[in-house]
């Protein structure tokens, strides 16, 4: 029987302070999602980004308009569910700060997100995790675009929740006025997704 939690590639020390508990650090990046891995033939014409809900007006970016935004490059630690941890990884793309500068301004009541991904995958974060210096909309791993099992043509990228929440294949982000479960949330996964505090589940 497959078991998510096995410990398959633990290295012989673990740095303190940068693991949370229940985590072993591995220097594989292990690919887990849910459905099939989006194939493009032509990201040009296949690929946008919509944003809607709680803004002045919808926007969206054509990929080459959204790959002409600034970007920056972070390095950063990446906590899974299943219990891997991966250290120094390096992301580049756009800050989600930044992303907020080109599209129409938001309502004051805009104070949560609904990540929307290919096959109807959806992540729900709250709007102030998402300004973080740290989240990105990432098109880039290790100085190489994104393969499509790590999310090509764009994954968002929370290093401070568990990695579910860093959404693959991503297409929409929907600005709300209340939390509405995403798609792992709704099959009993937390909400708030700490790794620090091992919010793996709902009833942790």
């Amino acid at each position: 029987m497959f078991n998510p939690f096995k410990r398959k590639d633990q290295t012989q020390s673990e740095p303190e302070g940068r693991v949370p508990p229940g985590q072993y650090v591995t220097e594989k990046f292990p690919v887990l999602h849910y459905g099939t891995v989006p194939q493009y033939t032509n990201v040009d014409e296949q690929w946008d980004l919509r944003c809607w809900g709680e803004l002045a007006e919808p926007a969206r970016f054509s990929f080459r308009e959204f790959r002409a935004l600034p970007t920056v490059t972070i390095k950063t630690d990446i906590h899974c569910v299943t219990r891997w941890s991966k250290l120094d990884t390096v992301w580049e793309g756009v800050s989600f700060r930044e992303f907020l500068r080109h599209i129409p301004p938001l309502k004051p009541s805009a104070r949560f997100v609904i990540a929307h991904s290919e096959q109807g995958y959806t992540a729900n974060l709250p709007l102030d995790v998402l300004l973080d210096d740290d989240v990105l909309l990432a098109y880039k791993y290790d100085g190489q675009e994104l393969t499509p099992e790590h999310g090509y043509p764009l994954r968002l990228l929370v290093p401070k929740k568990y990695f579910w929440k860093s959404a693959k294949w991503l297409r929409g982000l929907e600005f709300l006025d209340h939390d509405r479960l995403g798609f792992w949330e709704r099959y009993g996964y937390s909400n708030n997704a700490d790794p620090w505090r091992e919010e793996r589940y709902a009833d942790d």
